[in-house]
């Protein structure tokens, strides 16, 4: 199959799917995209931005002219909506998700006799914001895009897809669904169970006038950042693949009771070595993908403490076409130097406004 001028089929179009659909169109113009969404602002958004040449409020006879569909519903709409579209695809039309978990829907497609047209997608790419309106074809890019084939799809299919996927920027990786399940419990799914006890703990602990959430910066927010997201859909990650969540959980609560029991014993050389070793690990890992757990782009600025100080500054980015994402003033220095903190949306952007503002006499520091 050539992708330039196939049929696909998205069936929920929210901020991965209209990501996806976004990101085919760039790259195939000829391409015909075919939408569905319980949302009908997001599918009239869909339509008159282009991306969608065809919207429809219902599952079915539209997507019979689709070689390929994205499951991008909420996972727990897959089991359903996978029941009604088999009434209206041919054996030839090839079938993915965008889920963050792979065996239950390996499992529903194996009880559909689908098998031999499935390939399990997971775009390891997302945004604090959701919903069609966020969408934007460049969230893919550079981001892991894991590919769980069943045991009976053909190769050729596979590798039309990783086709697909290399041509919209992202990165294929193919591994079993098995593989897939338990690394992302270990480094997304866990990960965000401890963001939210720790800001549980936190919650918890404070005081009535609230002194810990007030002080609360650097390495707290960073590290409990992803406690902001959509907690049905935590809720649900936990409920299908609570058994790799579970063990690695288990092996966490263990080695905080170790290094427990090394401050209680004094161990200073183990407590360095502990500290070491998730450092030199931590500073190995690869910077480019944005991953599950999404990476900032930020930037500090020393601003004079005088009135319209923070509004000339994001005059002299926005003049220079920079898009800010969000702007504070920074009252904790636990981590980060300088007293204004910028996001912006692309890694390039940082260097562009350090010149820019460098050149104005500010000094900048940028977060590593």
């Amino acid at each position: 199959m050539e992708n330039s001028n196939l049929t696909y089929g998205f069936i929920g179009l929210g901020l991965i799917g209209g990501s996806i659909a976004r990101a085919i169109k760039n790259v195939y113009p000829g391409s015909r995209i075919i939408a569905y969404d319980i949302d009908k602002n997001a599918l009239q958004a869909a339509s008159e931005d282009g991306v969608a040449d065809e919207i429809t409020e219902k599952i079915d006879e539209h997507f019979s002219a689709c070689q390929l569909i994205f499951l991008c519903a909420p996972v727990s709409c897959n089991d359903e909506n996978l029941v009604i579209l088999k009434n209206y695809i041919s054996a030839d039309t090839l079938l993915t998700d965008v889920g963050s978990v792979k065996k239950d829907i390996h499992e529903h497609i194996d009880a559909l006799g689908l098998s031999d047209q499935f390939i399990g997608g997971h775009p390891m790419a997302g945004s604090e914001r959701i919903g069609y309106t966020n969408s934007k074809a460049k969230l893919l890019e550079n981001a892991y895009y894991i590919l769980t084939p069943t045991k009976s799809v053909s190769m050729f299919k596979v590798a039309f897809l990783e086709r697909l996927i290399k041509k919209i920027g992202a990165l294929p990786l193919v591994l079993s669904c098995q593989e897939h399940d338990y690394a992302t419990a270990g480094i997304s799914h866990l990960p965000h169970v401890i963001s939210a006890s720790l800001v549980n703990l936190v919650k918890s602990h404070d005081n009535e006038n609230g002194i810990m959430k007030m002080i609360a910066a650097g390495g707290f927010k960073d590290i409990t950042r992803i406690s902001s997201s959509s907690p049905v859909m935590w809720e649900h990650i936990c409920m299908t693949n609570t058994e790799n969540i579970l063990s690695l959980l288990n092996d966490y609560i263990k080695s905080l009771e170790d290094i427990r029991d090394k401050m209680k014993q004094k161990d200073a050389a183990e407590i360095k070595d502990f500290f070491t070793q998730a450092r030199d690990y931590r500073e190995s890992f690869i910077d480019a993908s944005p991953g599950p757990i999404k990476k900032s782009y930020v930037f500090y600025v020393d601003i004079p403490d005088e009135p319209g100080a923070l509004a000339t500054i994001a005059t002299l980015l926005a003049f220079r076409q920079i898009s800010i994402k969000n702007i504070g003033i920074t009252h904790n220095r636990e981590v980060a130097e300088g007293s204004l903190q910028i996001e912006v949306y692309e890694e390039e952007d940082i260097a562009k406004a350090c010149d820019i503002l460098s050149s104005k006499g500010y000094i900048v520091h940028v977060k590593r």
